[in-house]
């Protein structure tokens, strides 16, 4: 009797994060906000660069370069729209995934990367008079955010996704990418992000391994698995 009590409560739980009781389309939607974030940002990212290639380079300089310049504002409206998209995925991921004791952690730690993008887009890069690329204030710190969320928000949630068995196939994928980024993390910010790095002259190919290898694909594997679970089909 007290299983079947237990049971019944969960399924009734209005913050259980068991969608089979919730409105599929609104599930669905912030599941499609993971997926459409991160491939819209690296295609309007990659078209800018298209554009600039006489005046940016891709290898040297980060996707925040981008926003230097007078056309800067796209760069800072596609991480206004990335920093949105990636907070509804991570509300999303919270409410598809059986709760833990500490399961709030991963997608707290995904929705503040979120807010780490938006203030790339508030404190924006900017370029002096000779054309050099420098931060005013304030971006830095919107970086550290972003990528430092990113990789411990996959950890933290590869460890609820393991309670749970209609996630437990990704956990280990889940918390795999999450190390790596981590690891990108340290690596970029002793030996390729500063000015005197050694690796300095390849900034930005090193950002954009990281994004695009790492990050970006556990995001959206774990996206598709969200639809999935918003369907009932998990």
């Amino acid at each position: 009797m007290k299983a079947m009590h237990t049971a019944q409560r969960y399924s009734q739980d209005p913050v259980g994060g068991d969608l089979q009781n919730r409105p599929v389309p609104f599930a669905a939607l912030l599941a499609w906000a993971g997926i459409i974030g991160p491939v819209l940002f690296t295609a309007t990212f990659l078209a800018q660069e298209a554009f600039r290639i006489e005046e940016y380079s891709p290898l040297a300089e980060p996707v925040s370069a981008l926003e230097a310049g007078p056309n800067g504002w796209i760069q800072q409206v596609n991480f206004v729209v990335f920093g949105v998209l990636t907070m509804a995925f991570a509300v999303g991921l919270h409410l598809g995934v059986r709760p833990t004791r500490t399961g709030i952690a991963g997608p707290a730690a995904l929705f503040v990367s979120g807010i780490g993008l938006l203030l790339a887009a508030i404190f924006p890069l900017r370029e002096d008079a000779a054309g050099v690329t420098y931060d005013p204030g304030g971006h830095f710190v919107a970086g550290v955010v972003f990528f430092l969320t990113s990789a411990v928000g996959l950890i933290a949630v590869s460890r609820r996704l393991a309670r749970d068995p209609r996630w437990r196939s990704l956990a280990t994928y889940t918390l795999t990418a999450g190390a790596v980024a981590l690891a990108g993390f340290v690596v970029l910010g002793t030996l390729v992000m500063p000015d005197d790095a050694p690796l300095h002259d390849w900034a930005g190919l090193a950002q954009r391994a990281l994004i695009i290898i790492v990050l970006f694909p556990c995001r959206i594997v774990l996206s598709l698995r969200l639809l999935l679970v918003a369907s009932g089909r998990r």
